[in-house]
């Protein structure tokens, strides 16, 4: 509490009006609670692209085959993708992960294998994973964030490719939050009207078939891809570390939402990087009682909302740190 009091006046202090660096205050705030000091510091940002297909894209709920997964991972290993330009343009480490890609990948350096199967079930009929699978994803997720950590990472955002994988996220937030699928749907890589209506249709038939769910583990073993479990419990493992988790659009959204089922105080260290243009992901922010940094109708996935918002982390970070106090500057503060 007393941590707390004194961040506050840290920032009301600073050069300026009460309240004028708005939302910079509310994240500097934020980040010296989290870090528990008055002197935040973000060190090796890092952004982890967990990949992986998924068996319901098979149904028709996509406007892009299955491999275009593998061939957008080669596409990051190659640096061509959104993620490694804003990545590269900010400084922040890029990681690729293949948590269960259908395809063999030539052993890279730039690629970890965390492969947990050659995609997921489709979950129309089945569970997408099983048990052990869903185990295995967090092993690995746990063993990806302590290394990142060991190498002084205190800041890490997660970003996902995976054809299919809006509709898990839907699936997610329809069971999680008690929706109708119609509330959080989306035209994921960009479906027309007819290839929507399919989605659907496809989506409430597997709500039809796998009936009442509970418990936020069973719910991301039924529909959860790979990638979305690994990204899922790489963010409770940051939480562990109190590292700064910074959440991108609505496939990660949806992960977190798990996570905030089986660990609620998460939600204490996620910084809301963007609103996706996805139809479910403000939908999702309400329910999150979260106001994201930036809304530039983005729906690439990848991470790339949380390396787009990374300057706006750094400049509270900044501020609150380097920006004179009407003390110091020898300023005249307003009449109380």
């Amino acid at each position: 509490m007393i941590l707390k009091s004194a961040l506050k006046q840290k920032i009301d202090f600073k050069t300026k009006p009460l309240g004028a660096l708005g939302t910079l205050e509310k994240l500097a705030y934020q980040i010296g609670t989290i870090q528990h000091t008055l002197n935040p510091v973000l060190k090796q940002p890092t952004i982890v692209v967990f990949a992986a297909d998924h068996g319901i894209a098979n149904e028709g709920v996509s406007a892009y085959p299955p491999e275009v997964t593998h061939q957008m991972v080669l596409n990051f290993l190659n640096g061509g993708a959104a993620i490694n330009v804003f990545s590269n343009q900010n400084n922040i480490n890029l990681i690729i992960a293949d948590a269960g890609v259908n395809f063999n990948f030539n052993t890279t350096p730039n690629l970890i294998n965390c492969k947990v199967g050659f995609g997921t079930k489709s979950f129309l009929n089945n569970k997408a994973m099983t048990s052990n699978e869903l185990e295995q994803c967090f092993k690995y997720a746990h063993q990806i964030v302590e290394k990142v950590n060991n190498d002084g990472c205190n800041i890490i955002g997660f970003g996902e490719m995976g054809i299919g994988n809006t509709s898990t996220a839907t699936m997610l937030m329809s069971y999680l939050c008690d929706f109708p699928i119609e509330s959080c749907i989306g035209r994921g890589t960009g479906l027309n009207d007819n290839q929507l209506n399919h989605k659907i249709q496809i989506l409430n038939q597997a709500k039809r078939f796998h009936g009442h769910l509970s418990d936020p583990m069973e719910i991301l073993q039924t529909f959860g891809g790979f990638e979305v479990a690994q990204m899922c419990g790489a963010m409770l493992a940051a939480f562990e570390k109190n590292m700064l988790i910074m959440v991108d659009g609505f496939i990660a959204s949806t992960a977190l939402l798990v996570a905030s089922k089986l660990k609620a105080d998460i939600i204490n260290n996620a910084i809301f990087c963007h609103q996706s243009d996805e139809a479910g992901h403000h939908l999702l922010l309400q329910h999150f009682n979260a106001t994201p940094l930036i809304q530039l109708n983005l729906r690439v996935g990848e991470g790339t909302g949380c390396a787009i918002a990374y300057p706006i982390i750094q400049s509270a970070v900044n501020f609150l740190n380097e920006m004179a106090s009407f003390e110091s500057a020898e300023v005249s503060n307003k009449e109380i």
